[in-house]
């Protein structure tokens, strides 16, 4: 028993009780750390999980464009786009009908012996001020959202 008393008083001592401020700030500082790195995926996670979204509005509006053409009459796809039917090659896409739009969607038509080669492209909003042209060739520097190639037959 008195063993047992003398471990005791050595464990539970005035000097060895509690922790100090160095130990106490060190931990705050590591649990810190720790934290925002958790935070940091999070955030990692919500943007990514946000450009697949895009990515997949974008590859929906750019497959309804390609199965609208392949509605279409050997006539109507060399003249498209027509303005008589509503039609056009650049268009802004508001999806959410909030009056901003939110994709743009380029169209290129090209006949050929028998099939038309079709390639449907669309960017984020960002690219609306930019030509036609530079989008067209550098989709991937301009990040295009969805390129669809495709060849229709008639």
């Amino acid at each position: 028993m008195m063993i047992m008393r003398r471990i005791r008083r050595r464990l539970v001592s005035p000097e060895r009780s509690g922790f100090s401020m160095i130990e106490a700030i060190i931990g705050i500082a590591v649990i810190g750390i720790a934290m925002l790195g958790l935070a940091q995926i999070f955030l990692l996670g919500v943007a990514n999980n946000r450009r697949g979204g895009e990515i997949a509005s974008a590859s929906f509006y750019a497959q309804q464009r390609i199965d609208y053409l392949r509605g279409l009459t050997a006539d109507e796809l060399n003249g498209f786009p027509s303005a008589a039917r509503g039609e056009s090659a650049d268009e802004t896409l508001d999806i959410n009908s909030d009056g901003v739009p939110e994709l743009r969607r380029l169209t290129q038509v090209t006949a050929g012996n028998l099939s038309y080669t079709v390639k449907v492209l669309v960017f984020p909003a960002a690219r609306i001020g930019t030509a036609a042209a530079s989008l067209i060739a550098d989709p991937a520097g301009n990040k295009a959202r969805a390129v669809i190639n495709t060849v229709i037959s008639r």
